[in-house]
């Protein structure tokens, strides 16, 4: 694994249990996303914690919020795991999609008229954010994969949400699968093999932009869609909102940033008065505070509010510039402008003393050798 870490995305089931087999002996991590959607979810995840203590893996579990509203529980759920693998230190993680998952994935992707794009199906390696994305069992089939698993008497628990024919993958598994492989038995390594082929034709912008969505873990949309979302994610507007399978999709500066996209909690101003920590699960984080020597707040400001902007507020980090708008500096620091609104702002009484990111002001700094604290504002996963 070149010196990289590595986590294996552990759902419970044969796939993932085959994966984490495969690779336990090579100094891997296991995360397990527990989405709460299922009554068997808490005991999948004792299941992933009893089975990663038997093979001795370090094993990370994460809940996370699942968005009712998008474009079905197949995307929220997929939105809201790979929102939970972008916040895990590990450099690498590996997936258990396999065979019959490509060809799945092909066949769905040329039902809804993807295009080129859509045929390539999912790459062997792909990246979101920082991260590579690995799927090492990309060729191997799911009765391998079960056979593998008879074979090490391997144990494994079973979703039941794989029986519903309402969920496009489940019916195009249980339904049109069967009739497919009547007529043609190795549909499934036909479909892959094209989506290598497909791998290698050259792109243009839309295809950039669905190379881009499957690098985040997201379904590559029709052509009429993807023609739409970048007409929108080019038209320069720094406010463009695209939505897209449980995501927000926005151009800052010529980057394009993904995040979920949850409602905004409401957020009402809270007191800090000296705590280490200070959660604030409407903002999605909590402020934590260090002491430190000549750096940060000066300790003798002991009870500070903590709101949003409310316009026209001023900054002054470096003593030796002048007083700022709290929009230019953040405009200098590339904050995005959707951020700005929300993030934790600590006053006295109507001054503000700092900002996430820019610093205290410069009147209520710790004076050289004396003692401060230094605020830090931490994002959190959902719950």
């Amino acid at each position: 694994m070149r010196g990289k870490r590595a986590a294996v995305a552990l759902s419970g089931g044969v796939d993932s249990v085959v994966l984490l087999h495969l690779l336990k002996d090579q100094g891997v991590k296991a995360i397990h996303v527990h989405h709460g959607l299922s009554p068997n979810a808490d005991a999948w995840a004792q299941f992933c914690r009893e089975l990663c203590k038997q093979w001795k893996v370090p094993l990370t579990i994460r809940r996370v919020r699942v968005a009712k509203a998008g474009e079905g529980p197949e995307a929220a759920a997929r939105a809201a795991r790979y929102s939970a693998f972008k916040r895990i230190k590990e450099d690498q993680i590996f997936v258990a999609q396999h065979l019959d998952d490509q060809a799945e994935t092909v066949l769905m992707n040329l039902l809804r008229g993807a295009g080129v794009a859509g045929a390539r199906g999912m790459p062997a390696e792909g990246r979101f954010g920082r991260k590579r994305l690995l799927r090492p069992l990309l060729e191997v089939s799911r009765d391998d994969i079960l056979a593998y698993a008879g074979e090490q008497g391997l144990k494994w628990v079973e979703d039941e949400s794989n029986a519903d024919e309402t969920l496009t993958r489940n019916f195009v598994r249980r339904r049109l699968a069967p009739l497919i492989a009547a007529r043609f038995p190795r549909w499934r390594q036909s479909l892959a093999r094209a989506a290598r082929h497909f791998s290698g034709v050259e792109l243009d912008a839309r295809a950039l932009l669905r190379e881009f969505l499957a690098a985040q873990g997201l379904r590559a949309p029709s052509e009429a869609k993807l023609v739409e979302m970048l007409k929108q994610l080019t038209s320069r507007g720094a406010r463009t909102l695209v939505e897209h399978e449980g995501m927000r999709l926005r151009v800052y500066r010529g980057r394009l940033a993904v995040e979920p996209a949850a409602p905004e909690a409401p957020f009402a101003p809270l007191r800090w008065q000296g705590e280490r920590r200070l959660a604030i699960p409407a903002l999605g984080g909590e402020l934590r505070f260090r002491r430190s020597r000549g750096k940060g707040i000066d300790a003798k400001h002991k009870s500070l509010l903590v709101r949003l902007r409310a316009g026209g507020e001023r900054l002054q980090p470096d003593p030796r510039r002048p007083r700022r708008t709290l929009k230019n500096l953040f405009q200098e620091a590339g904050v995005p402008p959707w951020q700005r609104e929300r993030l934790p702002l600590l006053f006295s009484g109507e001054t503000l003393v700092w900002a996430p990111g820019l610093g205290v002001d410069a009147a209520y700094q710790a004076r050289a050798q004396g003692l401060g604290v230094l605020p830090e504002w931490r994002r959190l996963d959902p719950v």
